[in-house]
């Protein structure tokens, strides 16, 4: 039986292709996962709070609303919508108005005049300063609740088919710029013969290629994702002109001019660079593509940089520089650890040289991205609570293990590069196999003085020739181990830039816990009738007994108030007078006095007892027992 009969493994085409179709299926796997979980997108900015606020019953209708948020936001004509109860329109349908005072962001809408009573339903939409939208809904009654026809939006503003398109277009936009930076860095940076292997050539290109698409997709759908959610807005040339004047579509068509760069960069680098033979010429060469390409791939991650979390928050004039530098040491060291697996498994030439020198561009990657990613961690979650208690913390807290673990696979691939050794050097001594193809090229190199049969012959020689090296380089187990570790590598990194683009249109930890104390994170309980019972004692004969409440339905706006009194042997008991006051110390509401009417022996009752907002109110009442004799007793009770 020959060699070539005996060997086994997969064939230089289909291992390559397998490891694609795996780090791909793997890319759509978790994407999906966190896409799934995701849900629409949260923004950097979030409402803080509205006048009138969510749930509030308010005596006589309001000139205007008023809503207030965290960040800066960017509003359109129809961004803060008034409806009545049945569903008409109650302001006056011009363009919100921009009430904002110093750091405070706050925009309102007029209301029309002569507003009758009932529940009316403010629904606004908005883009937040890091491109992310933003929406929501809260009710608000004039003189009592009522019943409405308005249902709220079940579809946040980012979210539905859309949404999920829209994201997946960022994830294939890092991917992109990762294989686009990283990919050229490594070949200028560990391994310059790469610029004329075909396998770098085609990874780079595919690079530009998937950064270039997603960038178009993301500019078209830009308009939908924002607005209607639907497919078919993304080619309105008035939607798409409307983008244009914004962050997002300025950061966008930058993204595609300096893509154009890109290209003429990268057909220097296959073309002239890779033909380029004098010594002297090609590291002048390489000296000016790296000053070059390094100022393309910095513009590139600047359009990150400039449109979402970077651009908006505390300390922007840092953050974005710090998030450029953050963007090219990922592509650089995720981008060159998918060149270096392409190397080992597509090309035989690449040497133990090129594997350590990446080796030492992947170490300072790290050092830039633990010093990077440390500050911005710092910025974007703030406090130890927000680490562990927000969406963003907890994303954050995934990626640091996921990079935790690809240093683990790191520090095997270092052993690996420790041992390598060149194929050149494998080469020297003959084998088995080696013995065999040099027997059949003697059969080849018969003389031939047919032009048309010495060229086959020649193909027929470079063909033998690479299968030689190939089955030499497989036979490596330094190598093998090597392009093990660096899939394991591969794969970790496939993951952790799901997690990081999922990341990105997170609202950050910092901006939801202040959200979540500011008076809209007070939204409406279920709501529901309040049953409590509270002993009393005056201190004197007959003082003792227990006032039993029943508030109902136990919500904001108009509820009916029943109070018993009972005394000692468990029988209705009479007492001079009973008074009740209900207080809300978080919004400094209160007391509210309530006088109940008696209705029957120990019975007393008060009706349209007013409850202005939800939130967790206390009760006090006081039961005077005598002309001198009386005593307060109190609970807290949470109403909705």
């Amino acid at each position: 039986m020959s060699a070539t009969a005996r060997y086994a493994g997969p064939s230089p085409v289909r291992r390559p292709a397998a490891v694609a179709a795996f780090l791909a299926a793997l890319a759509g796997l978790v994407l999906g996962l966190l896409l799934a979980g995701a849900g629409p997108a949260s923004a950097h900015a979030a409402l803080t709070g509205s006048d009138p606020q969510d749930g509030a019953v308010v005596d006589s209708a309001p000139k205007e609303v008023t809503l207030s948020f965290s960040e800066a936001i960017a509003v359109g004509d129809d961004s803060i919508r008034v409806l009545d109860p049945n569903g008409r329109r109650a302001d006056t349908e011009a363009a919100p108005k921009d009430l904002s005072e110093g750091s405070t962001v706050r925009y309102g809408v007029s209301l029309h005049s002569g507003l009758p009573d009932g529940t009316y339903t403010v629904a606004w939409q908005a883009i937040s300063a890091d491109s992310h939208p933003i929406s929501g809904a809260f009710t608000f009654s004039i003189g009592a609740p009522s019943d409405t026809t308005v249902a709220l939006p079940s579809q946040e503003a980012g979210g539905g088919p859309v949404g999920v398109v829209y994201g997946i277009a960022r994830y294939a936009a890092y991917g992109g710029f990762v294989l686009l930076a990283g990919g050229s860095a490594f070949v200028l940076i560990c391994w310059r013969g790469g610029a004329s292997a075909l396998p770098m050539q085609r990874l780079v290109v595919r690079g530009w290629l998937t950064l270039t698409a997603a960038t178009l997709a993301m500019l078209l759908l830009r308009a939908p994702y924002t607005g209607s959610g639907k497919f078919a807005d993304a080619f309105d040339l008035t939607a798409l002109q409307a983008v244009l004047e914004t962050k997002p579509g300025a950061a966008l068509v930058s993204r595609l001019l300096l893509l154009g760069a890109a290209a003429l960069f990268i057909a220097v680098l296959f073309g002239t660079y890779a033909r380029r033979e004098d010594e002297r010429e090609k590291k002048d060469l390489t000296f000016g593509l790296a000053v070059g390409g390094g100022v393309v791939a910095a513009g590139i991650a600047a359009t990150w940089a400039m449109s979402e979390h970077a651009s908006t928050g505390i300390q922007a004039g840092i953050a974005m520089p710090v998030d450029v530098l953050h963007l090219l040491a990922v592509a650089a060291w995720l981008g060159g650890l998918v060149s270096l697996l392409v190397a080992l498994y597509r090309t035989p030439d690449i040497g133990s040289a090129a594997v350590r020198r990446f080796s030492a561009v992947a170490f300072g990657s790290v050092v830039v991205l633990a010093a990077t990613g440390i500050y911005q961690s710092w910025r974007q979650v703030g406090s130890w609570s927000a680490l562990t208690g927000t969406r963003y913390g907890q994303l954050l807290i995934i990626k640091v293990a996921l990079i935790v673990l690809m240093l683990v696979a790191a520090r095997f691939s270092r052993r690996w590069t420790g041992l390598l050794t060149d194929t050149a050097g494998a080469a020297s001594a003959p084998s088995e196999v080696e013995a065999e193809d040099e027997e059949r090229a003697g059969a080849v190199d018969e003389p031939d003085n047919d032009p048309e049969r010495a060229a086959q012959l020649a193909r027929q020689q470079a063909v033998l020739t690479a299968t030689k090296k190939k089955r030499i380089r497989d036979a490596d187990p330094e190598r093998s181990g090597l392009r093990r570790s660096v899939l394991a590598e591969a794969a970790v990194a496939v993951v952790l830039l799901a997690v990081t683009t999922v990341l990105t249109s997170t609202e950050p930890g910092r901006t939801e816990e202040e959200a979540a104390g500011s008076p809209a994170a007070s939204a409406p309980a279920a709501g529901g009738p309040v049953n409590l019972s509270l002993p009393f004692d005056t201190g004197v004969r007959n003082g003792k007994g227990t006032v039993r409440i029943d508030l109902e339905p136990g919500r904001t706006g108009s509820n009916d108030l029943h109070v018993w009194i009972d005394g000692s042997g468990g029988k209705p008991m009479d007492v001079p007078e009973l008074k009740l006051a209900l207080t809300l110390e978080s919004k400094d509401i209160g007391p509210l006095p309530v006088v109940p009417d008696r209705l029957a022996e120990g019975h007393w009752s008060a009706s349209g007892v007013q409850i202005p907002m939800a939130g967790d109110w206390r009760i006090d009442v006081t039961v005077r027992t005598s002309d001198i004799d009386q005593v307060t007793v109190d609970k807290n009770v949470k109403i909705g």
